[in-house]
């Protein structure tokens, strides 16, 4: 059987990352090719000027009324899988930016290049530049136009044939665009197109291009990336009580569930072998690495931002004072989905206060790690400026989260939602117990009391409440009761996720 992954990001390759899915199609090609399948990954060519390239075929792109050309890359490859980007200005012009962020009219610049991204894919497997596919495993928005073409293009009887399975993995975004009048709209994209709107609009907005939707209603299959969270979208969202489900799309999922469509299968995790070395960082090491960082993030502004000054301030300080105490951590974007419980008000401030001055009594500090949304880039900022044991670094680094999962002994996850979730199981891995809010993919690797802590609520003010006592829990263990702690981290560090069980399920409940 040969799979093809059509995604927006890969970390197989360099500069190809934003969030999990990279991750995802980092990883799930290697554990399915050792189950005997053929994979092919493909994914646009951002610009990467590292990347050893093959050339593979130049691709005439029917599209906005021009014939467009792609060239086909082959970038690496292994006995069984094979890499591929396809290349255009519509994907390198802008500096390397895997997504633009368009103020005035959200996803018009993305939706344009992924709606070119996939009528080159669909190009590919028509043409079988490609050959012998089997399966077209598509991955979030950026890859849903290729279900729409399958459906409603009478180009495309190849593609027509081939089984395709929709994986969602941010339903928060789903590329909702024009069905015309607007450059960045479907029939701007595919001008001959014709198409039965009802299945593929906006269910919020019916004059409005939904991919997400598409996707979901013209799959064979549609995979959500952990069985709770597989539960949790056929819900009716409630984002004033701090409940997120279907998004609007819990109607078309539960159709697809009653279909036999739907299907929940969590995300795996990557172990070292048992003979691999592990040298754990120092946290000396990890705060002059912390400080580099820094220092290259304020060298970019002409200006000199607080949130790099007051972490660098801290940073000294902790510098100047031997520190044996205990390390809460966090990694992660800093988006509404991460933080919005941690924003909610207290009589002291923010929950996110509140925790700082819980483990300041306990003589144990906080570091904090992510970028994303300004506000709560300044409401972090705030909150360090209030506590001396806690320190924001506002910026990515790769080992700055690695480091920090092995340094720490609590790791913080409090989202809203997650899908599935990927920092948890690399705390978990490291042996740091988490404290996680109780849904989608956190509640499907995070036992309460036995593997980590988990809190719940009907409400944000009673979510913000049960983390703050629950983070109070949590603390009286690893200070005060040593050996309820110990258990909590061996077991976290023994729980396996791993690809091989993952991709199995691909096999038997998605490809077959």
């Amino acid at each position: 059987m040969h799979v093809m992954l059509v995604a927006a990001e890969n970390d197989a390759l360099p500069n190809c990352k934003v969030g999990g899915v990279a991750d995802v199609i980092r990883d799930v090609p290697d554990a399915l090719a050792e189950l005997g399948l053929r994979v092919s990954v493909i994914t646009p060519d951002y610009g990467q000027a590292a990347l050893e390239r093959e050339f593979i075929a130049d691709i005439a792109v029917p599209f906005r009324q021009h014939l467009e050309t792609a060239t086909l890359w082959r970038v690496g490859q292994s006995p069984a899988v094979t890499q591929y980007v396809l290349s255009h200005s519509l994907f390198s012009e802008h500096g390397g930016a895997i997504y633009c962020n368009d103020q005035h009219q959200p996803f018009a610049t993305d939706a344009s290049r992924f709606a070119f991204f996939a009528a080159a894919v669909a190009e590919v497997i028509e043409h079988q530049v490609i050959a012998d596919i089997d399966v077209v495993h598509l991955h979030d928005w950026h890859a849903a136009v290729i279900s729409v073409l399958r459906r409603f293009s009478p180009r495309f009887k190849r593609l027509k044939t081939m089984r395709t399975v929709y994986t969602v993995h941010n339903l928060a975004l789903q590329g909702v665009r024009p069905f015309k009048g607007d450059h960045s709209s479907l029939e701007a994209w595919f001008p001959t197109l014709t198409y039965d709107g009802l299945p593929i609009c906006d269910p919020h907005h019916p004059h409005c291009f939904n991919p997400m939707r598409a996707a979901v209603n013209l799959s064979d299959k549609v995979h959500v990336v952990s069985p709770n969270y597989a539960k949790e979208v056929m819900m009716t969202s409630h984002p004033e009580l701090g409940f997120f489900g279907g998004e609007g799309l819990e109607s078309d999922m539960q159709h697809a569930a009653h279909e036999g469509r739907l299907v929940g299968i969590l995300n795996g995790c990557v172990y070292p072998s048992d003979d691999t070395p592990t040298v754990k960082p120092s946290f000396t090491d990890y705060l002059n690495l912390a400080e580099q960082h820094v220092l290259q993030w304020m060298a970019k502004s002409k200006q000199l931002l607080s949130k790099f000054y007051i972490a660098h301030r801290r940073i000294l300080a902790w510098q100047q004072q031997p520190f044996t105490g205990h390390l809460i951590t966090s990694v992660g974007r800093l988006t509404e989905q991460k933080a919005l419980i941690l924003r909610q008000p207290t009589k002291t401030g923010v929950v996110l206060d509140d925790l700082a001055m819980l483990a300041a009594e306990k003589q144990a500090r906080l570091i904090l790690v992510g970028s994303g949304d300004e506000q709560l880039e300044q409401l972090f900022t705030e909150v360090m400026s209030r506590h001396d044991n806690l320190l924001f670094l506002n910026g990515y680094g790769q080992a700055l989260g690695e480091q920090l999962y092995q340094l720490g002994d609590l790791f913080l996850m409090p989202s809203s939602f997650e899908p599935c979730g990927i920092s948890q199981m690399l705390a978990m891995r490291e042996g740091q117990p988490c404290i996680v809010h109780q849904v989608g993919g956190l509640a499907d690797t995070v036992k309460d009391k036995q593997t980590g802590y988990c809190f719940s609520g009907e409400s944000l003010a009673e979510q913000g409440s049960e983390l703050i006592v629950t983070f109070q829990g949590a603390l009286n263990d690893l200070c005060n009761n040593n050996e309820e702690y110990q258990r909590l981290s061996d077991a976290a560090r023994n729980q396996r996720f791993d690809w091989h069980s993952s991709a199995q399920q691909y096999l038997q409940k998605l490809y077959q």
